[in-house]
């Protein structure tokens, strides 16, 4: 039968496949669109099949916010190129929508729940495959449900944070994830740095001062390396660092400045 440029289309508008598999999907299902619409959906599942191997190393962390809720989602493909492309950026964020909306605390988990269109996180992920033409994987969940104050903040696209404050705002919230997202702390506060970490730094700064500053007494030498533990801890935890929107203070005298 012939095939209309219109109803290629119109199944091309439906599916997003290229004109050439939409023509051929019509022509392998004598120009029926439902039943082409499903065999390039198939069509898409197995070429998801055939690149699940290869490496997914690019990609972006979508967000996703409301109340109490907050998500993040890193979503993986193969190329920074398609990592900015409009199908994958818009699968990411229905991604960590339906995540924000669902229960899910895994990926196993988030794979099953649905999107807005109906198709659950796994069937847009293989039409996804199709449209891009590389391997697609979502990689990782992260996500907090409380009655405290939470926020998510994504730094360019491959830079997540969570928060969650027993008290203060939103707009706090929010600058600590920036903080969080510009430095990096390994730790939270001096209290869970290991005290293997601190003795090998106190190691270094005794080797450091042994012949410098070996004529001064023992006690001496103790208080100038306290100090120095002291600082690389405090450049090691949140609380201890200056806070980036507010240099002038640490973040933990930031925190208690909003309760």
């Amino acid at each position: 039968m012939q095939i209309t440029a219109q109803t290629v289309k119109e199944l091309r508008e439906r599916t997003g496949a290229g004109m050439m598999e939409c023509k051929k999907a019509l022509t392998e299902n004598a120009g029926d669109i439902d039943t082409a619409a499903e065999w390039l959906r198939k069509q898409g599942l197995a070429k998801a099949d055939k690149k699940a191997s290869r490496v997914a190393a690019e990609g972006r962390i979508a967000m996703a916010q409301h109340a109490g809720k907050a998500v993040l989602v890193e979503i993986n493909s193969e190329t920074d190129f398609v990592a900015k492309d409009d199908n994958f950026v818009a699968f990411c964020s229905a991604v960590a929508q339906a995540a924000l909306k669902s229960d899910a605390g895994d990926i196993e988990a988030l794979k099953a729940v649905r999107l807005g269109n109906g198709e659950s996180v796994e069937e847009a992920r293989a039409a996804v495959i199709a449209k891009v033409g590389e391997n697609v994987q979502v990689r990782r969940l992260a996500r907090s449900d409380s009655a405290h104050t939470v926020a998510a903040y994504v730094h360019g696209a491959r830079i997540g944070v969570l928060v969650e404050l027993k008290g203060g705002s939103e707009e706090l919230a929010r600058g600590i994830a920036m903080h969080v997202a510009a430095m990096n702390p390994p730790y939270n506060k001096a209290s869970d740095v290991p005290a293997a970490f601190v003795a090998k730094e106190k190691e270094i700064e005794l080797a450091k001062m042994a012949e410098k500053d070996k004529s001064k007494p023992a006690a001496i030498l103790e208080k100038i390396i306290s100090g120095k533990i002291a600082k690389i801890v405090n450049e090691n935890t949140l609380y201890g660092q200056p806070y980036v929107l507010n240099t002038e203070q640490t973040v933990e005298a930031a925190l208690k400045a909003a309760g």
